[in-house]
């Protein structure tokens, strides 16, 4: 008994530094990724694979004297396009009049890992290398990237060995259900799109749109619990369309996931209570304190409803 005691320690010592050796790789793959997303010209043609659909795009980068320019480009249905120079990202889609907006974001579905604080994730996600796997013709290191708390959503992702960039990502449910995969059909690494992508700071696109300023410096509610990491990005009052309501909006991001409270008064039309998931996105509703509380976005139903239950309702000053 004790021999086998004696073996089992030593097997356990042996296997710990090879272990931190793995995740020690895993987050060099993280950082090589941040910054070849950041810094490379590339064009990536992939798909974005839902249950009910299948969306073909395009996404073109470069960098030219430190201004990124960038375009994704929607390869099926009517014509749908992102532009991004700088810090102003324009918006092109069928039914609405083309619009820009001071950002340094496109708020569209790039391929995940894009572009993420690393030191951020690291925080509150473990990435850990699975394995090497071939995608889109090349050789990739596979590595995971799921939550401390188990309170969000995790991430397969496909590095591309010699580039950093990432070709395939696979959203993952807390039971193991892929509920997004996004997969590239093929890439390239070259400067020769620096002169083509240049010709969009030329294009003619829609001035800047000055968004009223509905930013506030307190609010009468706030959510006493919420996932370690998630931090208040924007807060905002405003009347409801159509009517005299006023809503007050909370955006919380955490780096990689984003979700949104809303608090409204309660009304004949309030949801009383719903819980509605559509892929990635969660829909929580409920009347608390005579007030409509709605809590949306990209996190599991189980951690909506927490976040809901836990918001009171008191003056709470803006920081």
């Amino acid at each position: 008994m004790k021999k086998f005691l004696a073996s089992a320690v030593a097997l356990i010592s042996l296997s710990l530094p090879s272990i931190a050796s793995a995740n020690e790789g895993a987050s060099a793959l993280l950082d090589k990724m941040s910054e070849a997303s950041h810094s490379l010209n590339y064009e990536m043609s992939y798909v974005l694979i839902r249950k009910s659909s299948i969306e073909p795009l395009v996404y073109r980068q470069a960098v030219d004297n430190g201004n990124q320019l960038a375009q994704l480009v929607y390869l099926s249905g009517p014509v749908r396009e992102v532009i991004q120079r700088g810090n102003q990202v324009s918006y092109i889609e069928p039914g609405i009049d083309p619009f820009t907006i001071e950002s340094d974001k496109m708020v569209a579905p790039l391929m995940p890992m894009l572009k993420v604080d690393v030191n951020k994730l690291k925080d509150n996600y473990d990435v850990v290398k699975v394995g090497r796997a071939r995608e889109a013709g090349a050789a990739t290191d596979v590595i995971r990237v799921v939550p401390k708390d188990g309170q969000r959503y995790s991430y397969i992702v496909w590095v591309e060995e010699q580039s950093g960039l990432p070709l395939r990502a696979d959203l993952i449910d807390r039971d193991g259900e892929i509920l997004e995969q996004y997969r590239t059909v093929s890439f390239s690494v070259t400067d020769h799109l620096v002169p083509v992508m240049k010709g969009l700071e030329k294009a003619t696109l829609p001035e800047v749109v000055t968004l009223p300023d509905s930013q506030v410096t307190q609010v009468g509610w706030q959510a006493t619990w919420m996932p370690q990491g998630f931090k208040s990005k924007k807060i905002q009052s405003h009347p409801l369309f159509g009517s005299n309501r006023v809503v007050e909006s909370q955006i919380y991001t955490d780096g990689l996931f984003q979700f949104s409270i809303y608090v409204a008064p309660e009304d004949d039309f309030s949801l009383k209570r719903q819980l509605v998931r559509q892929g990635r996105r969660t829909l929580q509703s409920a009347v608390v304190d005579k007030h409509e509380v709605i809590v949306v976005g990209d996190i599991p139903p189980s951690t909506a409803q927490r976040i809901l239950q836990s918001v009171t309702f008191q003056s709470v000053l803006v920081q």
